[in-house]
């Protein structure tokens, strides 16, 4: 007799269900990346936001909510990234990973993913998660890729660091329009200057405003201004050409996953663009190996 037919019905059940292949929705940020590398083809991920898409203002779709409907769970970034999803009602767990990941953030700032070790961070929660979806060979295949994961994201971590100190000190500074990269310039040493945060109410450019942020970018020793899109708006082209500092050719992509690149391709891309406008030199060939380690995991 086969063995299956000796076991109990309710064991037999979560035999089944242990062996099917559950759906995983990764919603925002950089999570649909760090889930599929952690999973592999143990689960179904399905991204709510494409790469390059702002998780801010997304809307919900119906082909969203059926995904969502058919999750056993939902990892958000948590920390209001994604306000359309934040009351989200499903028959599976709804996880905020951010949250979880990194409790330590006062001023409730989405962007985590910019310091490496929030992203480990992220990578120990999702896998700690995801474990009950899988029996204990699959938990032990997602362990083994989340240590390979943190080693690759510790790397990274060192990377940064690395091609920051190219920088000359007075112009590790980094203007942009709304604060981002704020868990990056504080692992760095990096001053973030988000003008329109500091120096305006909602957005709103008054000829006060425009002469204390040219005044803040002139004195900061920016080499170069980094709107959060090209072609930059009408809002940050007066400032550039208030301040007499350029916009810089290329910008970093803040709000997640750089469209047609990974979470590590992002970083580095988003590092190398800011290091070599502010007269630092960026390692390509380091940036190169790190990516092939994160493919190969």
């Amino acid at each position: 007799m086969p063995l299956i037919a000796s076991l109990p019905f309710a064991s037999v059940l979560l035999a089944a269900a242990n062996t099917a292949t559950p759906t995983v929705v990764a919603a925002d940020g950089i999570l649909c990346d760090l889930t599929r590398t952690l999973v592999e083809n143990q689960a179904k991920v399905i991204c709510l936001i494409k790469p390059g898409t702002d998780p801010h203002s997304m809307a919900l779709r119906p082909a969203d909510r059926q995904n969502l409907a058919k999750a056993k769970i939902v990892l958000l970034n948590g920390y209001n990234l994604t306000p359309a999803l934040n009351k989200i009602r499903i028959p599976g767990t709804v996880v905020k990973v951010g949250n979880i990941a990194v409790p330590n953030n006062p001023a409730k700032d989405p962007h985590i993913w910019h310091d490496p070790a929030n992203v480990i961070a992220m990578a120990n929660t999702v896998a700690s998660r995801l474990k009950p979806l899988f029996d204990a060979n699959g938990d032990a295949q997602i362990d083994q890729r989340r240590a390979k994961a943190d080693r690759v994201l510790a790397s990274l971590g060192v990377w940064i660091g690395q091609q920051v100190a190219t920088v000359p000190e007075k112009q590790r500074v980094l203007v942009t329009g709304h604060r981002t990269y704020d868990f990056l310039a504080k692992r760095y040493g990096v001053r973030e200057l988000p003008v329109l945060d500091d120096y305006t109410t909602g957005g709103t450019l008054r000829p006060s405003s425009l002469s204390a942020i040219s005044k803040s970018i002139k004195a900061s020793g920016s080499k170069a201004i980094f709107p959060e899109s090209l072609p930059p708006s009408k809002t940050m082209r007066r400032i550039s050409r208030s301040s007499g500092v350029p916009i810089a050719k290329q910008v970093p992509f803040g709000d997640g996953q750089a469209p047609g690149k990974s979470l590590v391709q992002t970083a580095t891309s988003n590092v190398c663009i800011f290091v070599n406008a502010q007269g630092g030199k960026c390692d390509q060939k380091g940036a190169s190996q790190l990516q092939q380690r994160w493919a190969a995991i």
